[in-house]
Formats: structure tokens, sequence, C-alpha cells
């Protein structure tokens, strides 16, 4: 073999090597402050997205590389191409469906209202009119609210915790946001509840940029995989064990 050829041998080589190593990544977008679904707990992540999404990695042969973003950054961080994925208890929606593509559903929930327990004059949604209803930036719930409930007075505040905060001492009426969220949050704070009456039902899908189809359909895959084999389900028990 001549020097030329030996080298571009050795570039090809280091050319493979290096696609591979970077295919191996999959880097995934998520607002950890939203438990149960990914939150940070003494400063090691987890949460049922969260480990629902490394056992997808693993099905797939793929490292997890996790970027933290503010909830309303995650679609723009996949349009710029700056993640593979988007995973943050993320609703379905025909208005993200134009700009991103979603994997088949992996998780139903809804919005709910959570207020204090001793709240007597919200007894159903109806209720929120004149009320002020602490909601977080960038989510369904903002928009759901404004055409649904036109005179709730929304308090949008940037991080999940906040929004709940603001019921707690009591500078909103009411929350509203996820139904897994809301039950996590008063199963472990006293002295709130959430209304039966849900406000919408809806399904998590994790959201691909629309230039990777092939991603979509390889995470759709491992998916059922992990379905079928028991994996998904032992997931589910764990952080849904008794959500009503």
């Amino acid at each position: 073999m001549t020097l030329r050829r030996h080298l571009l041998a050795l570039a090809l080589l280091s050319s493979t090597a290096f696609g591979a190593h970077a295919q191996a990544v999959l880097k995934v977008a998520t607002d950890a402050t939203f438990p149960p679904m990914e939150f940070f707990e003494n400063n090691q992540r987890t949460g049922f997205d969260t480990e629902l999404v490394e056992a997808i990695g693993k099905q797939m042969g793929r490292k997890v590389e996790w970027v933290d973003i503010d909830f309303k950054g995650l679609i723009p961080a996949l349009v710029s191409k700056r993640v593979d994925m988007a995973v943050s208890a993320i609703y379905i929606t025909d208005e993200r469906k134009k700009v991103v593509d979603f994997t088949v559903p992996y998780y139903a929930g809804g919005l709910v209202v959570m207020v204090k327990a001793d709240n007597a004059t919200i007894k159903s949604p109806a209720d929120l009119a004149g009320k002020k209803v602490s909601v977080q930036v960038g989510t369904k719930s903002v928009g759901y609210l404004k055409e649904a409930h036109p005179k709730a007075q929304l308090v949008e505040v940037e991080k999940n915790q906040e929004m709940f905060n603001l019921v707690d001492v009591g500078r909103s009426d009411a929350a509203v946001t996820g139904k897994p969220a809301a039950y996590q949050y008063v199963r472990t704070r006293p002295g709130l509840k959430v209304l039966p009456e849900q406000l919408t039902t809806e399904e998590y899908g994790m959201a691909i940029r629309k230039d990777t189809p092939e991603l979509t359909k390889a995470v759709n895959e491992a998916l059922a995989m992990l379905k079928a084999n028991g994996s998904y389900a032992a997931i589910v028990k764990k952080w849904f064990p008794a959500t009503p």
C-alpha cells in the first residue's frame, strides 16, 4: 500500500469512528422541574420521563445526553437543531405538529385544577372566572384557559414550582397544570387538593425534529419493545402506583 492510500484509509477509518460515536449519542432536551415526570432529587436526575428515555436509549444502543432548557425553549431548541429530541411532559398538539414530529403517545394525562383544600369558592372549572390562576409559560394551560376560561386572571410564571408556590402562599387562587404533576404535588404537600373534574384529556409525546424521520421510527420501535417486554409497565407502576 502506498503512503497516500495508507493515509486515506486512516482518514476514512477515523471518519467512520467519529460518525459512529456521534450517532451513539442522543441529545434530549428537558425542563427537569416537573415531578414526577422529570426533576432532580438529591442532585440526581430522575422521574418517569427520565427513566423511560434512558430505557429507550439503552434499547437503541445510544447514550442519552440531557440538555436542560426552560419549557418554552424546548421546541425552539429542536427547530434550531441544538438537540435531537425533547421529552418533558409535552402534550401532542396540532400547533406543535406543524414544526416538529411526535412519537406515538407514551402516556395519557390532561389538565386539572389545583387549589387549597379549604377553598370553598372554586368547586369546578367554571368557578375560575375572576380568579387568579397560576400557569407555566409556554404550556398548554395558557392557551387553553385563554380560550375556555377567558375571565380567569392568568399569572404566568417560568417554573412549575413557582406556579404551585403561588397557591401555597395565597397569591393565586388556583393552578392549572398536568394531572401527574398536580397529584404528585398534593401527595407531598398537605392542605391542597385537585378538583375531581378534569379540564382536558391529553396525550404526551416525545418531540423529534422533522428532518430525522428515521429517529422517530427508531424511538417508536424501541418504545414498542419496552412495552412488549414489560419494562414500560414497570416504569409506570413505579411512578404512578395509585394515580386517581
